[in-house]
């Protein structure tokens, strides 16, 4: 089990930069410092519903919820200045008819391409990294956020957390979902779970493991039972 003492005034007190590959960050220290909310971690590998799982967060108290792959469709909009950095790096075959980012057409490029996709992330990951902190900033010192990111263990944010929730679905699960919702063909969906992260290194280390292979009703109720442990861990009710 994950034990995380780290503060969370890092935030506040100190710059961080994450690896350029995503796999770790650096802290320099600036002084100074003020209280933090708490954070919980949500993490899993595409199209295990963990948006489905932070809006029922939401519901039962969290002050809100910040989705690492939202984000990321926000930074991909025409005028932003990520759009820039991958158009030069991919070429115009990446963008809309808008000037944004076409995510499939992007996708075909470095989905099955190991080479292609670190040369993303290490485009993607800082850009990510600075949305998420200023959203971070905006809680108050008695809130609870959560943070929602496939790769959170990976890009370093685990030490971050008050705790670390890893969603689990089968793998055919997630193909329906991606084909259904993203209107990828079988074998363009195969390749995004593929392409990510082994969960099982994440177990040792997740603080609640929710299986989202049941029934409708047996997932709200994982998600209830572990909120009401994570709140009684930080000393809070899980109504508040």
């Amino acid at each position: 089990m994950l034990t995380l003492s780290r503060p969370l005034d890092i935030y506040y007190s100190q710059e961080v930069s994450p690896s350029p590959r995503g796999e770790g960050q650096e802290v320099r220290s600036h002084g100074g410092g003020q209280s933090m909310p708490y954070i919980l971690g949500l993490t899993g590998n595409i199209a295990c519903a963990n948006a489905t799982i932070g809006l029922m967060l939401l519901e039962l108290g969290a002050s809100v919820y910040v989705d690492a792959d939202h984000v990321v469709h926000e930074l991909y909009l025409p005028g932003q200045p990520l759009v820039a950095a991958l158009r030069a790096a991919f070429g115009p075959s990446i963008l809309d008819p808008a000037g944004g980012v076409d995510r499939r057409a992007l996708g075909a490029i470095v989905f099955g391409d190991h080479e292609q996709l670190r040369r993303l992330e290490a485009i993607v990951h800082p850009a990510v990294q600075t949305a998420l902190v200023e959203r971070l900033r905006m809680l108050g010192p008695d809130d609870i956020g959560i943070l929602d990111a496939v790769k959170l263990v990976e890009s370093g944010y685990a030490p971050l957390c008050h705790g670390l929730w890893l969603v689990t679905c089968p793998p055919e699960a997630q193909i329906g979902r991606l084909m259904r919702t993203r209107g990828l063909s079988e074998a363009e969906a195969r390749q995004r779970p593929a392409a990510q992260p082994d969960i099982e290194a994440k177990r040792a280390i997740a603080t609640e493991i929710i299986d989202n292979a049941g029934s409708h009703d047996d997932l709200p109720r994982q998600v209830t039972a572990a909120w009401g442990r994570f709140t009684a861990s930080i000393g809070r009710s899980s109504a508040t």
